[in-house]
């Protein structure tokens, strides 16, 4: 097994620092800042497809066609 990365351990206390505190709130307005089920790129429905790669390619360009629509928004 290979190891990629490290995470450190935060000890659990009873008062938090003023660093773990500080880090605790970016972390906070980050999960914030992640797309809601209002903002999703992909379509509803159920859909069949005759392969991985056709599934993949659907998921792919809905993707894109949701940034695309976002960048737009944001000009």
């Amino acid at each position: 097994m290979r190891t990629i990365g490290h995470r450190k351990e935060r000890p659990v206390t009873f008062a938090a620092s003023a660093e773990l505190l500080s880090e605790g709130a970016r972390f906070n307005d980050e999960i914030h800042r992640l797309p809601t089920g209002k903002n999703s790129f992909m379509p509803k429905g159920v859909f069949l497809f005759k392969s991985h790669e056709e599934a993949n390619r659907q998921q792919m360009n809905a993707l894109i066609n949701g940034m695309a629509r976002i960048a737009q928004e944001r000009m």
